[in-house]
C-alpha cells in the first residue's frame, strides 16, 4: 500500500499564523503547509512587525512566533500574494486592531471579489477605500479616530468560511459582539480554533456567536501540529482511485466541514476507512485508507453539499471524465471566482482532451468513459485546476502534457513527486 502524508492543512496554517500574531505569549506551531499561499500570510504577518521564524520541518514549516508588543501599523503595503484568505483574513485582523495599512496582491488576486468582506468590516465602522477597481484588491483600512467597532448580525447570500472569519476576527479582537447566520454549513476552522484559544465563540448549526461578556480579550498562545490538508489528500485519494492502486492517507484533518468529498467518493464505489488519532487545537486528526473499486460510478452534486467539497470539485470533475456515465455538478457558481473561472477551465480544458463536458452557468456535466485521451492542458494559473489533470494523467490510456506544472506549489508542493509514487 503507497502511503502519503499530505502537507499542513492550508486553512488550519492561515489561521495559526494570523492568531499566533495577537495571542498573548510564544506560540510553536509544527507542520505548516509550505505553499507560496501560507507563505504570504508569514510574510504579511511580518510586515506587521511580528517575529516570525519558519524552519523546514520533517512535515512541512515550522513555525516560532512572537507578537512581542503586538503587531503594528505597517510601513509598507502587505502583498498577499495570490492567496484570497490571506487578504480576507488579514483584513478582518487589521480592521479589529484599528491599525492603518494596505492590501494588495498579485493579478489573480486583484481579479477576485472583496465587497463580500469589505461591506461587512464597513459595516462595523471601518473605513476602506477601494484604490483601484470597485470590489477589487488594492484597497487601504484607515485607522479609526476614536471609539469600538459596531455590534454586526450578518447574514450572507453565500456560505463563506472566509467571509465569517473576516467578521469574527475584527469582532473578537475589538471586543464587539457579532452573529453571522449563514444559509448553509462553510468550513469552521476560524471559530474552532478560537474557541480553542479561550474566545467565547460558539457554533449552533449555521450560526456562530461571539459574546464578548465577562472575557477578558486574551487569547492563549498556539502550541499545534497541523494536521494534513483534506484538499491537498483528496488528490492522491483520486490517483488512488484511478490506478487501482489502495493509499493510507496519515495524520491528516477530518474536520466535517472539509470532507464532504469522501462521501461523494463512496458514492463512485470507493472504500473508505477513518480512524481517529488526535485532536488538536479544537480539529479532528485522522488516518485514511482507500481502496478503489473495480470501477467508477457517476455522482450528481449541488445544493448544501457544495461549502463542504468546493475545492475537491475540480479533482471530482477528473474523476468524473473516467466514471461509468455520466456526472453533474450544480450550484457551484462559486467556483468562477477561485483562483481562475474553474468551470470554465475544465470545460474548456476537458474538451482539449477529448472528454464530453458541458459548460452549464452554475456547473458541469461530463460524460465519462474509458477512450483514450490526449491534449494540452493549460491550469491558467490555477493549482487545483493544474492537480485535477494531473491526476487524470495518471489513467490508463492517457497523455496529457502539461502547460504550467509548477502552479501546483501554490498549495502542493510535493504533488508531482507523490503522485509519481502511484505510476512506480
Amino acid at each position: 500500500m503507497i502511503e502519503v502524508r499530505p502537507p499542513g492543512d492550508k486553512s488550519i496554517s492561515h489561521r495559526a499564523l494570523l492568531f499566533a500574531a495577537v495571542a498573548g505569549g510564544l506560540s510553536r506551531i509544527r507542520g505548516l503547509g509550505d505553499g507560496e499561499d501560507v507563505r504570504s500570510t508569514a510574510r504579511v504577518v511580518q510586515g506587521l512587525g511580528v517575529d516570525v521564524e519558519l524552519v523546514d520541518g520533517p512535515h512541512g514549516l515550522d513555525a516560532r512566533i512572537d507578537p512581542g508588543d503586538g503587531p503594528a501599523t505597517p510601513t509598507h503595503v502587505l502583498d498577499c500574494g495570490n492567496s484570497g484568505t490571506t487578504a480576507r483574513l488579514m483584513a478582518g485582523l487589521i480592521v479589529g486592531l484599528g491599525l492603518s495599512a494596505r492590501l494588495d496582491g498579485d493579478e489573480s488576486l486583484r481579479a477576485r471579489p472583496m465587497r463580500r468582506i469589505v461591506y461587512p468590516l464597513q459595516a462595523m465602522g471601518a473605513r476602506i477605500e477601494y484604490l483601484g477597481a470597485p470590489d477589487r484588491l488594492p484597497f487601504a483600512i484607515s485607522r479609526r479616530a476614536t471609539g469600538s467597532l459596531r455590534t454586526l448580525k450578518h447574514r450572507p447570500r453565500v456560505a463563506s468560511a472566509q467571509v465569517k472569519s473576516a467578521i469574527l476576527m475584527a469582532g473578537v479582537l475589538d471586543g464587539v459582539a457579532v452573529e453571522i447566520r449563514e444559509p448553509g454549513l462553510s468550513r469552521d476552522h476560524t471559530e474552532r480554533l478560537l474557541a480553542a484559544l479561550g474566545a467565547p465563540v460558539r457554533a449552533e448549526g449555521p450560526v456562530v456567536l461571539f459574546e464578548p461578556d465577562g472575557w477578558d480579550g486574551r487569547l492563549d498562545a498556539i502550541e499545534l501540529d497541523v494536521p494534513g490538508d483534506p484538499s491537498s489528500a483528496a488528490f492522491v485519494t483520486g490517483a488512488a482511485l484511478l490506478t487501482g492502486r489502495p493509499v493510507g492517507i496519515r495524520h491528516v484533518s477530518g474536520n466535517p466541514t472539509r470532507t464532504g468529498f469522501l462521501e461523494v467518493l463512496r458514492t463512485m464505489g470507493a472504500d473508505i476507512e477513518r480512524s481517529h488519532v488526535a485532536t488538536r487545537c479544537g480539529e479532528p486528526v485522522e488516518d485514511w485508507v482507500v481502496r478503489p473499486p473495480a470501477r467508477l460510478d457517476p455522482f450528481d452534486v449541488g445544493g448544501d453539499d457544495i461549502p463542504a467539497l468546493i475545492d475537491e470539485l475540480p479533482l471530482l470533475a477528473a474523476l468524473a471524465a473516467r466514471a461509468d456515465g455520466q456526472s453533474r455538478i450544480r450550484n457551484a457558481d462559486e467556483l468562477r471566482v477561485k483562483e481562475s473561472d474553474r468551470i470554465r477551465g475544465l470545460a474548456e480544458n476537458f474538451t482539449e482532451i477529448g472528454v464530453a463536458a458541458t459548460e452549464t452557468e452554475d456547473g458541469l456535466v461530463i460524460e465519462g468513459g474509458t477512450a483514450g485521451l490526449s491534449g494540452r492542458v493549460d491550469p491558467r494559473g490555477d493549482h487545483r485546476i493544474a492537480m485535477a489533470f494531473g491526476v487524470l494523467g495518471t489513467a490508463p490510456d492517457t497523455d496529457l502534457r502539461h502547460a504550467d506544472p509548477d502552479c501546483a506549489a501554490v498549495s502542493y508542493p510535493r504533488f508531482w513527486a507523490d503522485l509519481e509514487s502511484f505510476l512506480e
